[in-house]
């Protein structure tokens, strides 16, 4: 099987590409208002993300996931060299210094767990309905996921976890394994909160991680004022866009989240976006997304083959999630967790993942008619 093929121009999604290349460029713009200082590495990051979909998008999905074993490997080792090795942030050590850049691999874990998981939903296609496959992919997926989340990484452990729920939903999961499992899980959730509300140490969450959560449910308690200071600040500043924001009606000069709200250019780049083009500009950023999101589904409906199919629900999953939650927490919604809002957030890492993910997908669609031609 040969990686690149004589693909149609004709065929190829340039829809999709124009619409990531508009919500990128809108992101530059925000990250330029956030840090001005990161203007011309986002820029740098949107043209090597651009020749990656254009290189990634000419590799046959199939030719890739033969190597799905060799990519787990590869993953675990850049996960545990994180570890030895990594450089810390903001109380976490997520990164590798490679002097030249910074790069954080568990941006690249999942893009490799979703082709992994799909290949392995392809092998056990026809034992679904059996408990071990569970186990079995579970396992596999967990081990990452727990190298993640003791980096800490609780955010992207999250956006693993759903897009495991959702590729086994979607791989054809038995409803008999199903029910016992939210049977279980349920309860393990309620009991979690519960035991945050009563001060109870959650062994598998920091404190600083507890203590987040329990902001979030408990506002008025003495520690709220640290653990929400932005999200508050977030709320105020979006509030503060009305509809057209303060960008064309006060200046550039008016805008304050770039110093009201830490981490504006990244984990709460919608607070500028809301501030700075108001309701109308959040709405666009919202827009832009689904539409991609939704186009990804629809390539996923149309793929040629299972293997296509899962892997293209598997990025909808992560792009689904990572919006949700990135504009939760920016809006107060959802507890504070640092997550990028894809194509818009500064940060190298989380713009390569996506445009990889951006390749796969166009690839998905060209095989599908290079097929049918």
């Amino acid at each position: 099987m040969f990686p690149f093929k004589k693909y149609s121009i004709k065929n190829y999604d340039f829809s999709l590409l124009t619409l990531v290349l508009v919500l990128s460029v809108l992101g530059i713009y925000l990250v330029r208002i956030a840090q001005e200082g990161l203007f011309l590495k986002q820029i740098m990051g949107l043209a090597l993300g651009l020749m990656i979909v254009a290189v990634v998008s000419m590799i046959d999905y199939h030719f890739i996931s033969q190597f799905y074993i060799v990519l787990y490997f590869i993953n675990l080792i850049l996960l545990v060299a994180v570890r030895l090795f990594g450089v810390e942030h903001h109380s976490s050590r997520r990164w590798l210094d490679f002097k030249v850049f910074e790069f954080q691999p568990s941006e690249l874990t999942k893009i490799i767990l979703i082709i992994f998981m799909a290949r392995l939903l392809m092998i056990f296609k026809d034992k679904m309905k059996k408990f071990y496959v569970l186990l079995l992919t579970g396992v596999l997926m967990g081990i990452p996921t727990f190298l993640i989340l003791i980096q800490t990484n609780l955010s992207t452990s999250l956006v693993i976890l759903f897009i495991f729920a959702i590729m086994i939903f979607a791989g054809g999961l038995s409803l008999k394994v199903i029910l016992p499992i939210l049977l279980t899980v349920i309860p393990i959730i309620i009991g979690t909160l519960w035991g945050i509300q009563n001060n109870y140490d959650i062994f598998f969450l920091t404190d600083y991680q507890q203590n987040r959560i329990e902001a979030f449910m408990n506002p008025e308690s003495d520690q709220s004022s640290a653990a929400l200071y932005q999200q508050e600040n977030s709320v105020e500043v979006i509030g503060s866009g009305k509809l057209t924001g303060k960008l064309f009606s006060e200046g550039k000069d008016a805008i304050q989240s770039d110093t009201y709200v830490p981490i504006s250019e990244s984990d709460f780049i919608f607070s500028v976006a809301g501030e700075s083009l108001g309701f109308i500009g959040g709405l666009v950023i919202i827009m832009l997304l689904s539409i991609i999101i939704f186009k990804c589904l629809i390539i996923a409906s149309h793929a040629p083959d299972r293997l296509g199919r899962l892997i293209a629900i598997g990025i909808s999953a992560m792009f689904v999630f990572q919006m949700f939650v990135n504009i939760g927490v920016a809006t107060k919604l959802l507890p504070n967790t640092g997550i990028p809002l894809p194509f818009v957030s500064y940060g190298l890492s989380s713009m390569m993942s996506s445009m990889i993910a951006i390749g796969i997908i166009i690839n998905i669609n060209l095989q599908r008619k290079f097929r049918r031609g």
